[in-house]
């Protein structure tokens, strides 16, 4: 049976690495060739498209091609759901809130 957090995990994975957010922060000013990117980043090709795999996988990237380069953008969707699973993570479950502030259990055994 499949994980209910594979799609978290593919997610955040893409936020855990240097390389990745320079990358991201390179792709916030629009599509950039994968020569561009090795330019910036200085780092190897094949590591480039590890980094890149990663970021694609998580739908936070999106790859088109033209001859034998890759250009890379910043997914809009892959954006907004990034931010929808960041927000449903840390909200508290069935709006409960109990003296800790965190919708614990606490809060339910004493409502009962």
């Amino acid at each position: 049976m499949p994980s209910p957090y594979r799609e978290q995990v593919r997610v955040f994975r893409a936020f855990c690495d240097e390389n990745r957010l320079q990358i991201l922060q390179l792709l916030r000013s629009g599509e950039k060739c994968a020569c561009v990117l090795l330019e910036d980043l200085h780092i190897s090709q094949s590591t480039l498209s590890h980094h890149m795999q990663i970021l694609c996988d998580s739908g936070m990237v999106e790859a088109r091609r033209e001859g034998k380069w890759t250009h890379y953008s910043i997914s809009e969707a892959g954006s907004r759901r990034a931010a929808q699973l960041l927000v449903e993570l840390l909200s508290p479950t069935g709006g409960l809130s109990c003296a800790c502030g965190t919708g614990c259990e606490n809060d339910e055994k004493e409502r009962v």
